[in-house]
């Protein structure tokens, strides 16, 4: 288990910066789970944040925080469902951030995709060989690994 503290002293002050921005105009970056897939919708609907209140049963596992805010549509959002609340809807200043949740701002957001034309060849040729009866090919590289673009054959041959 981890010795960090949850939730951190950073998520104490940005609720205090979303209590203060009480009545403001925000922007959300909230994240949409599905059962086979997690991302984040971004848009550019305004909201009034009307308020922030206690969420009674917090849960880190499941990713729900100790805070809900209260927007002008009548939804109670917990913060553990939102990526970032900003003033601005897109590109907002350093100024403009009320709220961030570092992780799925870095792994969600503005995580470097995988999805490449490289990638998908090398996906391919694997699942290609597994269908052939081929072994199956070592899990593939990430970007940025250095052996990216190369799948490597039965006796560590670069395969064709």
């Amino acid at each position: 288990m981890s010795d960090e503290l949850w939730p951190s002293p950073a998520y104490s002050r940005q609720v205090e910066r979303l209590r203060a921005a009480i009545g403001e105009t925000i922007y959300l970056a909230e994240l949409a789970d599905s059962e086979v897939q997690l991302a984040v919708r971004l848009t550019d609907r305004p909201f009034v944040l009307l308020g922030i209140i206690e969420f009674p049963r917090p849960d880190p596992v499941r990713g729900l925080t100790p805070h809900l805010i209260l927007l002008d549509d009548g939804r109670g959002v917990n913060l553990g469902r939102i990526a970032r609340i900003t003033r601005r809807p897109f590109s907002p200043a350093p100024a403009d951030l009320l709220y961030l949740d570092t992780e799925a701002h870095e792994n969600l957001l503005f995580s470097e995709r995988r999805l490449t034309a490289d990638f998908i060849a090398q996906r391919s040729r694997a699942v290609l060989g597994q269908c052939l009866g081929k072994p199956a090919a070592p899990a593939l590289a990430g970007p940025g690994d250095p052996s990216a673009g190369r799948l490597s054959g039965p006796a560590g041959e670069d395969a064709p």
